[in-house]
């Protein structure tokens, strides 16, 4: 979930029409046309990511006259489908995989249940990805993957691939580690019984 409360605007005599903005937008709200960024002002989730990485200072975050609210409820998806697709991603329903927007697994399983097909869709329905933008791109990823779809890679920088989790770690690694103090099958355990606890959905059945 993410309240939505400032839109990003190009100041146009200082855009030199690099396309750095748009190349960096985790909803791909901006557009290039005649060589200059348009910014799809009901698409701007309002993250900032294109004035922190324009060079030359040519976006500005200004505040809506009217915010609003973007979440996708999961109680309007069936529970159970819910929580398969996300232990299958190794992530309990209620575990916050954005910080920056306290967005729970259960939320972006929902999305992608309800149709999401990549990140950046997640994102313009849920908020995930435009805070920090860095960290939750690898749950979105594994709850993807863990629902059969493979997203195409914006041409740009929003996000990279997925990396191994410690389930994928090989055992020749494990073995290498495990006198520097690395005990990688302690964590899985440890990890599996956060997986395996009941979720408050559950309980208030």
């Amino acid at each position: 979930m993410r309240v939505v409360n400032m839109l990003a605007q190009v100041d146009y005599d200082k855009c030199i029409g690099c396309q750095t903005c748009a190349k960096v937008c985790p909803v791909l709200a901006i557009k290039i046309e005649n060589k200059k960024p348009v910014i799809n002002a009901e698409m701007c989730r309002g993250c900032a990511a294109c004035e922190q990485r324009c060079p030359q200072y040519a976006i500005n975050m200004v505040k809506r006259e009217e915010p609003f609210t973007v979440y996708v409820d999961p109680s309007t998806v069936d529970a159970e489908k819910i929580e398969e697709l996300c232990k299958k991603a190794r992530l309990h329903p209620e575990q916050i995989i954005c910080y920056c927007t306290a967005t729970r697994a259960e939320e972006v399983a929902a999305a992608i249940l309800k149709g999401a097909k990549s990140p950046e869709e997640i994102s313009l329905q849920t908020g995930v990805r435009t805070g920090c933008k860095v960290e939750c791109i690898e749950p979105i990823l594994r709850l993807l993957e863990a629902a059969g779809i493979t997203p195409e890679k914006p041409d740009g920088y929003q996000w990279y691939g997925r990396t191994p989790t410690v389930w994928e770690i090989p055992e020749s690694v494990k073995e290498k580690y495990s006198s520097r103090g690395f005990y990688f099958d302690e964590d899985i355990k440890l990890l599996d019984k956060v997986l395996a606890a009941k979720s408050s959905r559950k309980e208030d059945k």
